[in-house]
């Protein structure tokens, strides 16, 4: 084998390890960039799940009091046209 097979031979090793190398530290990177993102992701969700929970439990407050705002309204209506009838 001529020297500048050999020397060929030895940089384009060198290259695939440094690639090789630069591979897996990605790799590593993108794995704990996916349990990062999947952490986030389950936080953004309880989040969302407690603010359903917290609206749901403030319609079936509201609800009811709203009811019976329309009902008093309508009954002080009532009362007022029957004293102006007598």
């Amino acid at each position: 084998m001529s020297p500048a097979a050999e020397i060929l031979v030895i940089v384009l090793s060198i290259v695939l390890a440094f690639f090789l190398i630069l591979g897996i530290a990605l790799l590593i990177y993108l794995i704990v960039l996916t349990r990062q993102i999947r952490r986030v992701t389950k936080s953004a969700e309880n989040m969302v799940d407690n603010i359903e929970l917290t609206v749901s439990r403030i319609s079936k407050v509201i609800s009811p009091i709203f009811i019976a705002d329309i009902v008093s309204k309508f009954v002080k209506k009532f009362n007022s046209s029957k004293k102006k009838e007598e």
